[in-house]
């Protein structure tokens, strides 16, 4: 089925910025409460979340096999079980809905007012019930930098990294959207030079910079998914802050890999930016810089997508400073290859999965995806605008992470994802 949302030439009745990240060839997909106090399912088209429950139910979607409550749930989670052939009619039904030529919903005022809500009217929800949660460590620049700093710097890659993406299984619990707040975690260190652990706050709160996947229910227990297919199975895609305590994940990561120092909050912008939206930034994969095993080697090589990349700072009642731009592009390992490698041992995917990339970082100083390496372990702390510095994260400083594809013809975002740090939480 052709991508007619993608039609860089289309234009929407709808009033819109000129450098919005979601003009009418994004088309994304999330989940708002409006001002009437109904959870429903929508998309947005510039500053409009438009309301697909009652789009269906004004008929909007007819010819297109949907149940009656498609789009009258709290998650995406049936309507991603649909599959891509649903997913690419119901985009492009919106698309033509909301097309400058098409006339039928612009005319008729009493069904925009039940459609459509400005910004300030709806409050973001979860997108998703996270029903499991991969973290991976696939780039390569991050991984060498930690390598340096903490092993031998002349061998920073572990012997596996460059012939498996490794990963782990985290919490999706604590799994939350743009705008909520994020408590200081507490837990066990080991200060330096001490034998034995002490307990208290996280002193090295960190941000990581990251990008994560939601999948479909694209296989049954026992039946891989081969790479080559795995993109049919990738829904979309968000931006993911994987909030990290560095002195708690030393003291504990050793030997079975993070716990506390990640499992109190991650964090993801609310709008899922389908994969098909992406489909015009798709670049050539990193060669590989050691022979891969056949499952990880795919006939097409265009499996990266070209996806700007940046983090902010903002101290509380300060101004905002960007402390890292960086590209998706730079990871080594793929989506492909991550949902490929997951699944090669018959581990079944569920709709609503989400899969994190791991730390972005570039080549450069400046496009590191931490502040770990940012200020190098903290032995060179950033400048922020306001004159502060910053060594990790503080108090009451917000993360603000924002990503965007832009080529000549159009510009598709992903709005941001964007958390205050709060102390300890004390108990009253």
């Amino acid at each position: 089925m052709s991508l007619l949302a993608n039609d860089p030439k289309r234009k929407t009745w709808l009033d819109t910025p000129e450098q919005t990240d979601f003009p009418i060839q994004n088309i994304p997909f999330g989940v708002f409460l409006t001002r009437d106090d109904i959870i429903t399912i929508g998309t947005r088209i510039g500053d409009y979340a438009i309301d697909l429950g009652a789009l269906h139910q004004l008929g909007y979607f007819e010819g297109i096999e949907l149940t009656d409550d498609i789009f009258l749930q709290d998650t995406l989670n049936d309507f991603i079980a649909d599959g891509r052939k649903t997913w690419r009619r119901v985009r492009n039904r919106i698309a033509e809905i909301f097309d400058e030529n098409n006339t039928t919903l612009k005319v008729n005022e009493s069904h925009k007012q039940a459609v459509l809500f400005s910004l300030d009217e709806i409050e973001m929800q979860m997108p998703v019930q996270v029903g499991d949660y991969t973290d991976f460590y696939s780039s390569k620049e991050h991984a060498t930098n930690v390598g340096k700093m903490f092993r031998d710097p002349e061998n920073a890659l572990l012997p596996n990294w460059l012939h498996i993406p490794v990963g782990y299984h985290g919490r999706s619990s604590s799994i939350v959207t743009s705008g909520r707040k994020v408590h200081r975690p507490q837990g066990q260190k080991l200060p330096k030079g001490a034998d034995s652990p002490i307990f208290g706050p996280s002193r090295l709160v960190d941000f990581e910079l990251e990008m994560a996947f939601i999948t479909t229910a694209g296989n049954p227990l026992g039946k891989p998914i081969p790479i080559d297919e795995a993109e049919n199975n990738i829904f979309g895609m968000v931006l993911f802050n994987d909030w990290s305590a560095r002195d708690i994940q030393k003291w504990e990561y050793v030997p079975l890999g993070p716990f506390l120092a990640k499992n109190f909050a991650s964090s993801i912008s609310p709008w899922i930016v389908t994969l098909d939206a992406l489909q015009p930034f798709k670049i050539d994969s990193p060669e590989p810089i050691k022979p891969l095993l056949p499952y990880l080697i795919a006939k097409d090589k265009k499996k990266s997508y070209d996806i700007n990349l940046e983090v902010s700072i903002t101290p509380k009642d300060s101004t905002e400073t960007v402390v890292s731009r960086t590209n998706f592009k730079y990871m080594y390992w793929t989506m492909s290859q991550q949902l490929a490698h997951h699944t090669i041992n018959g581990c079944n995917m569920n709709s609503g999965d989400m899969l994190a990339s791991g730390t972005i970082s570039g080549p450069t100083p400046d496009s590191y995806g931490s502040m770990l390496e940012l200020s190098w372990r903290g032995e060179n702390p950033l400048k922020l605008k306001d004159g502060a510095e910053r060594r990790f994260i503080e108090d009451y400083d917000t993360v603000t992470i924002r990503g965007y594809c832009k080529n000549d013809d159009v510009r598709i975002g992903f709005g941001e994802v964007k958390n205050m740090l709060l102390p300890v939480y004390k108990h009253k």
